[in-house]
């Protein structure tokens, strides 16, 4: 899918999916979006998830697997 079809951009430092017109990163703060990004996690409960724990993702959302 291209980046222009996409509802979401990435933040650069966590990786959190936020939407197009959001300007302040909810989950870190960071002003650095990107709209290259690949995969989709959600994480309901990060203290017992396996993947979010290997993706170092300490708080629930949705979130980019990878970030180009």
């Amino acid at each position: 899918m291209s980046a222009r079809g996409r509802p979401f951009k990435a933040c650069r430092r966590c990786r959190a999916l936020v939407d197009k017109n959001t300007e302040i990163c909810p989950v870190c703060g960071s002003k650095d979006f990107t709209d290259e990004w690949e995969g989709v996690i959600i994480i309901v409960d990060p203290g017992r998830s396996v993947l979010a724990q290997e993706l170092k993702i300490g708080s629930q959302g949705r979130f980019a697997i990878k970030v180009v």
